[in-house]
């Protein structure tokens, strides 16, 4: 059967990632795709040393990938909002399905892109959006698809919840737990979007629209950070048996939906109040399968490229199907 091409652009740490898992657990995916997927191109400014490029098509510019005739599925893998809009469109306009792991793209411009893609008969993939490693969206369309979804809450962003957990656990203040985060390469240089809840609130919006079929509304999400949160307040609330955690939440009500995001007081007995460091946890009730609980890291190279993997794996399958019945 012919193999599916994949172009990928952005070589970053998931760039990277994506590469590798792809190259190395070649068999593997191609069994469960019922097909070869290969890596036909790569769109990147540099090389990344943690990849073996000897054989591949390298190109310094990402829309030579979006236009490229031979491959199938583009991955965007670049981040931000202009260029990354420009690309999957282009993308699209091409023909190509396009995966995706750029929240904020999928939250603020998604609306455009998927009427783009249905327009054009093709699929977007952004599994690798929320949560990284954590399958909570494919759980959500697919796994709790027989529900009425009444919640979802979680801890969504690792960054806050590693300054959390160590101003909790070590007594240290903010500002200096940040610092060894950006160290560390869990924090960006400009951590605004991690600390200030606006990365949280990207993903509380592309969750919430899955879960209750509402459009994408990332400016309607009330949005509150951790910068102000200080050592003190950590202790108190440790001292009252509770432990505070950087929660995004969205719940039906009698007036809509309610999105949040914001310093939340989680009593030290509840499983979220449980999780720590870069991990991610999302809980989702259901009014067949009640309470649910999905646990794992939420970011790094590995994890989101499990997630963009997974992704291209399920297009794979649909165009395999796709030419079964054109045969038939």
């Amino acid at each position: 059967m012919k193999p599916v091409k994949v172009g990928i652009c952005g070589f970053g740490t998931v760039g990277g990632g994506t590469f590798n898992v792809l190259v190395e657990n070649a068999a593997e995916i191609a069994r469960r795709a019922g097909r070869d997927i290969i890596i036909e191109q790569v769109g990147a400014r540099r090389e990344n040393p943690a990849c073996d490029t000897r054989h591949t098509n390298m190109t310094a510019d990402i829309f030579d990938v979006a236009r490229n005739p031979d491959i199938d599925i583009v991955v965007e893998l670049i981040g931000g909002y202009d260029v990354a809009k420009e690309l999957v469109l282009e993308a699209i306009k091409n023909g190509k399905h396009v995966v995706t792991a750029n929240k904020a793209l999928i939250a603020v411009h998604g609306a455009e892109i998927f009427a783009a893609a249905k327009e054009a008969g093709v699929s977007v993939g952004y599994e690798a959006g929320v949560a990284g490693g954590i399958p909570v969206i494919k759980a959500i369309r697919e796994g709790l698809a027989a529900n009425r979804i009444e919640r979802v809450a979680g801890i969504i962003n690792g960054t806050g919840n590693f300054i959390l957990t160590e101003m909790r656990d070590k007594g240290r203040d903010f500002d200096d737990v940040l610092a060894e985060a950006q160290a560390l390469g869990y924090a960006e240089a400009d951590p605004t979007f991690d600390v200030e809840g606006i990365d949280a609130a990207h993903k509380l919006t592309i969750l919430s629209s899955i879960a209750y079929g509402i459009p994408l509304q990332f400016d309607n999400c009330f949005t509150e950070g951790i910068s102000k949160i200080t050592r003190d307040d950590v202790q108190y609330a440790e001292e009252l048996g509770y432990r505070i955690k950087h929660l995004g939440v969205s719940a039906r009500s009698d007036k809509g939906i309610d999105l949040r995001v914001h310093p939340t007081l989680i009593p030290e007995t509840n499983m979220i109040a449980k999780v720590d460091g870069v991990m991610n946890a999302v809980a989702v009730k259901g009014s067949a399968v009640k309470d649910t609980l999905f646990c794992g890291p939420g970011a790094g190279a590995g994890p989101t490229a499990s997630a963009v993997v997974a992704d291209i794996i399920d297009i794979a399958r649909g165009i395999q199907v796709e030419a079964l019945s054109l045969i038939a």
